[in-house]
C-alpha cells in the first residue's frame, strides 16, 4: 500500500482523476476513448505508476458524466442515462445543488463498495465466475430485458415494443455465424452494427435540448439555486437512504463481474430495482425523486470494482473500459490471472487503493465546484444550447469517426423527441440494444454447446420464472377492477395524430423486418425474426386498444397494458413541460429547432465539421437569440479554440472530409477540419 503514497504517484493519480472528470463532462467520450487516449503514455511509467493514473481516470469518470445529465439532461456517458430520469427534473425546478450534491456522494459511497468488494472477492471469485456459462448468462440477459416493463411507467406494452426496436437495431450488421448481412441496405457504415453512443446522445439528448428550445428560457427558469445548502441536502439524502446506496452499490459491483453485463445496463438494473422496492417510487420516480439519482449513481460507480474482479483474476474484461486495462497491463508484461494473487499481490492492492483515493479526490474537487456547476442550470439557453449542442455532435461523432454517427444522432434524436411526445418510454429501447447482441450470441453458444437440454438447467429457470413474473407484474395491478368494468368498452373510430401514426410506423416496422429475415439463412435469422413475431403481435395490441376503449372512461383492457392517453402520465420519463404553450407553437419550435440541427450537418459537409460548428453557434446566439455581437462572437470563438486545441493539438482528432476540402486539397494540408 505504501507504494503509492509517494509524492509522483499521488500527482498522477490527482492527474488522471482530473482527466477522468474532463472526459465525463464532454457528452459521448467516456471511459473508453479516455483510457485509450492516456495508454501510450503509460510506456516507460512502472506499474505502480500507471496503474495510479489509469485507475484515477477510470473511476473519475463515473463523477465528471452526471454533471451535464444532471444540468442538462445529457448523459455524459451511457453508463449515465439512468441519472437524467430524476436528476434533471431536480434541476429543472432549482434543485441542482441537491441532486449533484446527492449524485456525488452516494458516487462516492457506491466507490467505495466497490473498492472493498474487489479487494474481499478477488481471493474467492474463480468458484463463482466459473459458475456462470452462457445458458446462465443468457438468462440473466433475458431477465435484464424484463426491466423494459419496469422502466415504463404505466405503459410497459410500449416499453416492451421499444425495447423489441431496440432489440432489431442491435442486430444491424454482419452476422457472425453465418457472415449475412442484416439490415445493411447496401451502406457501408451499417455493416459492422450501430454504435451506441450516437444512439444514447440521439435518444436522450437530442429530445431534451429541443423542449429547451421549445420553452426558450434556461433549464432552471424562475426557481432559486440555493446550491451550498443543496449540496448538504443531497450529502444528507445518501446518508437517510443509506440502506438504498448499500443494495445498489452492492448490486452494481456484483452484476459488473458478469462478462457482457456492462456500464449502460448496470445503472438501469439499479434503477429498476429502487423502483421495484422504494415505497412510493413508482409515482414518484422519473419527476425529480432524489432516490432515482443514488440508485443510479452508486451502482455506476461501484461497477468499477466489480468489473476489476475477473480482469484481474481471469483476464476476462468486465466491461469494455476493462479491456483498455488489459492492455497496460501488457505493457507492463503483467499476465492477468493466478499470478495477480501471488507474485503481483502487492500490484492488485495497488489497484485497490488507487480506485478508493480516486473515488475520494473526484468527490472532493466535485463538491468544490459544485456551485459554479449548478449555476449553469440558470443561463441564458441562448448562449447554453448551441454549447451542448457542439458537444453533443463531437461525442456522437466518436462512435465510428464516420458521417453515419452524426446522421445517426439527428434521426434517433428525431424518433427520441417523437417518442418522448407520443408517450413511449425511451430508456427501454437503449436497453434492448445493449442486450440485443448479448442475447443472440449466448442464446447461439448454448444451443450449440448444450443443444436444448440447458433449458433445463435449475438457475435458468428460475431467471426465466423471475422474468416471466415481471413482464407480468403490470398486468396483474389491474387484479382489483371487477370484471364488469373490464366488459365496459366502445368502439370509436381511430383519430388521426402523431400518436397513432407512430404507433402505425411501429407496426409497419415489424412487419418489414419480418420480410427481409425471411430471405435470410435459418442461423441469421432466428432471433430477429422471433423479435419481429413478438414485435408484430404487441403492435396490434397497441392499436387494437386505441379503437376497443372510451377515451374519456376510466381505461379498460388497455389499461392492463399500460396504454393511456397523455402523456405526461408516463411515470418514468421527462416531464414534457410545455406550460402556456399551444400545439401549433409546440410543433412549430420544435420544427425550426430539427431545421437547425440538420442544417448544421449540411453546412459541417459543405465547409467542414468544426467551422460548421462555429459558425452555427455565431448564428443562433446573434440571430436567434439577439445577443449581442459581441457576444457571440466571444462565445464561438471560444468554442472554437477549445475544439482546436482539445481535439487537434491533443487528441489528433481525423474530421472528415468536407466538400470545400475537396476541392481546394491545399485547405486540408493549413487546417485539417476541412
Amino acid at each position: 500500500m505504501l507504494v503509492l503514497f509517494t509524492p509522483l504517484r499521488m500527482g498522477l493519480l490527482l492527474g488522471g482523476v482530473l482527466l477522468g472528470l474532463m472526459a465525463g463532462v464532454i457528452p459521448g467520450l467516456g471511459g473508453i476513448a479516455a483510457l485509450s487516449l492516456l495508454l501510450p503514455f503509460t510506456f516507460g511509467m512502472d506499474p505502480y505508476s500507471a496503474m495510479a493514473i489509469l485507475m484515477g481516470l477510470a473511476a473519475a469518470i463515473s463523477h465528471g458524466d452526471v454533471i451535464p445529465a444532471v444540468l442538462f439532461g445529457v448523459p455524459g456517458t451511457v453508463g449515465c442515462a439512468a441519472t437524467v430520469m430524476d436528476g434533471y427534473p431536480m434541476a429543472k425546478r432549482g434543485e441542482a445543488g441537491r441532486a449533484l450534491g446527492a449524485a456525488f456522494s452516494s458516487s462516492l459511497i457506491g466507490g467505495l463498495i466497490g473498492a472493498v468488494i474487489l479487494g474481499v472477492t478477488i481471493p474467492i471469485i474463480s468458484p463463482i465466475v466459473l459458475f456462470f456459462r452462457s445458458p446462465e448468462l443468457l438468462a440473466i440477459c433475458i431477465f435484464g430485458m424484463t426491466l423494459a416493463a419496469s422502466l415504463s411507467g404505466n405503459a410497459p406494452l410500449k416499453g416492451i415494443l421499444a425495447a423489441l426496436i431496440g432489440l432489431l437495431l442491435s442486430m444491424i450488421g454482419e452476422d457472425l455465424q453465418t457472415s449475412t448481412l442484416r439490415f445493411t441496405f447496401d451502406t457501408l457504415y451499417l455493416w459492422s452494427g450501430m454504435p451506441i453512443v450516437p444512439i444514447a446522445l440521439g435518444i436522450f439528448a437530442i429530445p431534451e435540448l429541443c423542449d429547451i428550445m421549445i420553452n426558450r428560457r434556461s433549464i432552471a427558469s424562475g426557481a432559486k439555486i440555493d446550491v451550498m445548502s443543496g449540496q448538504w441536502q443531497g450529502w444528507k439524502d445518501s446518508i437517510v437512504h443509506w440502506f438504498l446506496v448499500v443494495r445498489t452499490g452492492a448490486l452494481g459491483a456484483v452484476c459488473a463481474m458478469v462478462p457482457g453485463i456492462g456500464a449502460p445496463v448496470i445503472d438501469w438494473i439499479a434503477y429498476g430495482h429502487a423502483l421495484k422496492t422504494e415505497k412510493g417510487a413508482a409515482q414518484t420516480f422519473g419527476k425529480g425523486d432524489v432516490r432515482g439519482v443514488i440508485a443510479a449513481e452508486s451502482s455506476t460507480n461501484a461497477r468499477e470494482g466489480g468489473s476489476l474482479v475477473t480482469t484481474i483474476a481471469f483476464g476476462v474484461p468486465g466491461q469494455p473500459s476493462m479491456a483498455i486495462l488489459l492492455g497496460a497491463f501488457l505493457i507492463q508484461g503483467i499476465v492477468p490471472g493466478p499470478d495477480m494473487l501471488t507474485k503481483h499481490l502487492d500490484l492488485t492492492y495497488t489497484i485497490v487503493w488507487s480506485l478508493t483515493i480516486a473515488n475520494v479526490f473526484g468527490t472532493l474537487i466535485c463538491f468544490a465546484f459544485a456551485n459554479q456547476f449548478a449555476r449553469l442550470a440558470t443561463l441564458r439557453y441562448t448562449l447554453l444550447l448551441p454549447i451542448v449542442m457542439t458537444l453533443v455532435y463531437v461525442g456522437a461523432f466518436e462512435g465510428q469517426h464516420s458521417w453515419g454517427d452524426i446522421v445517426a444522432l439527428l434521426v434517433f434524436g428525431t424518433i427520441g423527441w417523437i417518442m418522448k411526445r407520443c408517450g413511449w418510454p425511451r430508456p427501454p429501447l437503449v436497453l434492448g440494444f445493449v442486450l440485443g447482441k448479448l442475447i443472440e450470441r449466448y442464446m447461439f453458444i448454448s444451443v450449440e454447446r448444450y443443444g436444448w437440454d440447458w433449458l433445463t438447467n435449475w438457475f435458468v429457470v428460475l431467471m426465466f420464472a423471475v422474468s416471466i413474473l415481471s413482464i407480468a407484474r403490470p398486468l396483474l395491478a389491474t387484479r382489483s377492477q371487477s370484471l364488469a368494468n373490464l366488459f365496459k368498452i366502445s368502439f370509436v373510430l381511430p383519430k388521426l395524430s402523431l400518436r397513432s401514426i407512430f404507433a402505425t410506423l411501429v407496426f409497419g416496422i415489424f412487419m418489414v423486418t419480418l420480410y427481409l429475415e425471411l430471405q435470410w439463412p435459418f442461423e441469421a435469422r432466428l432471433v430477429p425474426e422471433m423479435v419481429s413475431i413478438f414485435g408484430i403481435i404487441f403492435a396490434v395490441v397497441l392499436l387494437a386498444s386505441e379503437v376497443v376503449r372510451k377515451p374519456d372512461a376510466p381505461p379498460a383492457p388497455a389499461a392492463a397494458f399500460g396504454i393511456t392517453s397523455s402523456p405526461q402520465k408516463i411515470s418514468m420519463d421527462l416531464d414534457l413541460g410545455y406550460a402556456g404553450l399551444t400545439e401549433r407553437q409546440i410543433y412549430l419550435r420544435a420544427v425550426g429547432y430539427f431545421i437547425w440541427i440538420y442544417g448544421v450537418l449540411l453546412a459541417a459537409f459543405l465547409i467542414g465539421f468544426v467551422p460548421a460548428l462555429a459558425l452555427s453557434t455565431l448564428l443562433f446566439i446573434r440571430f436567434h437569440g439577439s445577443e449581442a455581437w459581441f457576444t457571440a462572437i466571444s462565445v464561438s470563438t471560444g468554442l472554437f479554440a477549445f475544439l482546436w486545441v482539445v481535439f487537434d493539438r491533443i487528441v489528433h482528432q481525423s474530421w472528415p472530409a468536407s466538400v470545400i476540402g475537396d476541392l481546394f486539397p491545399v485547405l486540408r494540408t493549413v487546417a485539417p477540419w476541412f
